[in-house]
């Protein structure tokens, strides 16, 4: 198997910008044609006080900075332009979800996401959402926001719905992570009360031990064939295990998830992030080296 998707990350989170405009986002777009990439998907469509278009809905809701542009429609262009499908992000607070305001969060996304079904729904290249709110077991509370809001989001634009939750794994949590054995009975519960609610399910795979993601990939396989649910692999192509926040991973590691995730059964591989840790355009001189290398395996 090969990466075949990425997300596109446009807010400044974690993440240096690499400050692109239209013609570097158009080279970039080549670029994951080049090696395959036919899904991209928007991780947000705003953050806080930030957004990807200057939003209306937002601004009613909350101060906001200025949106210069209007990256929703970039994207969509430029998608379209090379027959990709484009899975479009919903809003994160950063403060109404943190902070157990559920309501508050469901309220404003529902608004949010009328206003970009209006701008963009009628886009081609406008092929599913992403629910941009990640969890890692099961909450009652947090559920409640994915039903809702995933019925809210398929009355607006029926298409696919895409999560991508993480593992509370010990790279991030230490002695607070989770142990498979509960990983695998929370995440039973939660396919239990998201059947039918969610289409696709990509766990991100860098918070788990490379020897232990074989066990974890085939579980999640297991759980999500079972509850009707399709199963993707985010292969994170960032690293988690050196002490630099965040450089592009080490090919060997890069490759290994893959193989682990395709001997695993899913259908289809991911990545966070393209742009930034895997691409020839990217800043970092290790991500454009990573793409040579990837593009290698590739030719073999």
């Amino acid at each position: 198997m090969k990466i075949t998707g990425t997300f596109l990350d446009e807010i400044t989170h974690d993440i240096p910008s690499q400050n692109w405009g239209p013609d570097d986002w158009a080279r970039d777009f080549d670029a994951m044609e080049a090696v395959g990439i036919d899904t991209v998907i928007l991780i947000r469509a705003g953050y806080r006080d930030r957004a990807t278009f200057d939003s209306e809905v937002l601004r009613r809701h909350r101060d906001m900075l200025p949106a210069y542009g209007d990256l929703v429609d970039l994207f969509l262009r430029e998608a379209g332009r090379r027959d990709m499908d484009l899975f479009v992000g919903t809003y994160d607070a950063g403060t109404f979800w943190d902070e157990g305001d559920y309501r508050t969060e469901v309220a404003v996304n529902k608004d949010f996401c009328a206003e970009v079904t209006e701008r963009y729904g009628d886009h081609d290249a406008f092929a599913g959402w992403y629910i941009s709110h990640e969890i890692n077991a099961y909450d009652d509370e947090m559920l409640a926001v994915y039903e809702e809001l995933a019925d809210h989001l398929r009355g607006l634009k029926d298409v696919p719905l895409l999560m991508s939750p993480y593992v509370k794994g010990p790279k991030q949590f230490g002695g607070e992570a989770l142990p498979f054995d509960e990983h695998v009975a929370s995440w039973a519960e939660v396919f239990a009360r998201l059947e039918g609610c969610v289409d696709i399910v990509a766990f991100q795979d860098g918070n788990v031990l490379l020897p232990e993601l074989p066990r974890y990939l085939e579980a999640h396989q297991e759980l999500a064939a079972r509850h009707g649910v399709t199963t993707w692999s985010n292969v994170e192509s960032f690293d988690r295990d050196v002490r630099i926040k965040f450089p592009p991973i080490d090919f060997r590691k890069l490759r290994y998830k893959i193989e682990q995730a395709a001997a695993a059964g899913v259908d289809k591989l991911i990545t966070f992030e393209f742009s930034h840790f895997m691409s020839p355009n990217a800043d970092p001189p290790a991500a454009q080296r990573l793409y040579r290398r990837y593009r290698e395996w590739l030719d073999e």
